[in-house]
């Protein structure tokens, strides 16, 4: 099985010397070839994601709704508790993704969400787009996450639309 590398991160240098006279491409510097992160490692690192969400909402969902449920004897609609639920997860992945381009499980599995154009941390607006997008992704049977098997890249789906792909660090030298 051969590894794919990320053609955000190894851009010819005509196309660099295109966009800007003063990148590391119209220099003459050439960038670093970034490997696309293996399939079985983003799967494994969603599930390891899922156990961490886990803490997220219930520590941003149901201990408020249970005290304002146990106080006010009230209960909100179901499309504020999904609304709310849609918004604390993606402040939560948007947050990651701006700060380092990893979430915690990203960490563990060494990956990386990268602008796939520009092979740097992706924008505010293309980390929502991506959180947007993968929810569909997932909801609908799965089909993003399978569209992975066809794609050139072994890139989900809402990667692919969103702009972004998904890097496999290296490992870090021992001390």
């Amino acid at each position: 099985m051969t590894r794919r590398t990320s053609r955000a991160a190894s851009a010819p240098q005509a196309q660099g010397a295109a966009r800007s006279s003063s990148s590391p491409a119209a220099a003459g510097v050439e960038r670093p070839v970034a490997e696309l992160a293996g399939l079985r490692r983003r799967l494994a690192a969603m599930l390891y994601e899922s156990m961490l969400l886990l803490g997220v909402l219930a520590l941003t969902f149901l201990v408020p709704y249970l005290v304002l449920g146990a106080v006010a004897n009230y209960t909100p609609p179901g499309a504020v508790l999904w609304l709310h639920v849609f918004v604390v997860l993606g402040g939560y992945f948007v947050w990651y993704w701006r700060r380092g381009g990893q979430t915690l499980a990203m960490q563990t599995w060494r990956l990386k969400i990268v602008d796939a154009a520009s092979g740097r941390v992706a924008g505010l607006g293309r980390c929502w787009l991506r959180y947007a997008l993968a929810w569909p992704s997932l909801l609908l049977g799965g089909i993003g996450l399978l569209w992975a098997l066809i794609d050139r890249d072994r890139q989900f789906l809402h990667d692919r639309m969103a702009g972004t792909c998904i890097v496999l660090l290296p490992v870090p030298p021992k001390r």
